[in-house]
């Protein structure tokens, strides 16, 4: 049955999600956070964040981990069909009526009103995470990090996972050096 919930979850999230992988992810995170309260929105966050620094589609990784996590080898499986089979099938339907119908302006216009939809499922998706953040770290500090990100990602034209990297190595560089004043406080 739990493999079930998965495949389930998977495919409406990636039935729904049209526009990319990451239009899927809110919905994905709605199935796995909110309905089957498989984990908490701290988990899921840790999990794009490390899914966005390895390479390939985002929906898979994320989905065959979660899969993994909440239902083994089986789970695993489900979550990747269920992530791939709504893909596979619109993509046939969609490209074939495309085709025939390509010269219509009412798939011109359909296809330009996905991308406005897709734009506020993501700001909505950032906005969580940012509310997130500031509950964790604090308003300045949240700032501070969006305005350092933004630079990194947009000005400087660094990848996303080259920042996520180095946000880690930090994050574990001060852990360490807390946990050593902690021993030689002790």
């Amino acid at each position: 049955m739990k493999s079930w919930d998965i495949f389930v979850a998977f495919f409406r999230s990636g039935m729904l999600g049209y526009g990319g992988g990451l239009s899927a992810i809110p919905l994905m995170k709605r199935e796995v956070v909110e309905t089957y309260k498989w984990m908490d929105d701290d988990e899921f966050s840790d999990i794009l964040a490390l899914a966005n620094t390895l390479p390939g589609p985002i929906n898979t990784k994320m989905s065959g981990y979660i899969g993994w996590r909440v239902g083994g080898f089986w789970g695993m499986l489900s979550a990747l069909v269920g992530t791939v089979l709504p893909t596979v099938v619109l993509l046939i339907i969609f490209l074939t009526v495309l085709n025939a119908y390509k010269d219509k302006p009412w798939v011109n216009g359909m296809s330009k009103a996905v991308i406005p939809i897709a734009g506020v499922m993501l700001g909505v998706l950032t906005w969580d995470f940012i509310k997130k953040s500031k509950s964790t770290m604090g308003w300045t500090a949240t700032i501070i990090l969006l305005i350092i990100s933004i630079v990194v990602m947009q000005v400087l034209g660094i990848h996303p996972a080259i920042l996520i990297i180095g946000l880690l190595g930090s994050a574990l560089l001060t852990k360490n050096k807390k946990e050593e004043k902690q021993v030689k406080a002790s």
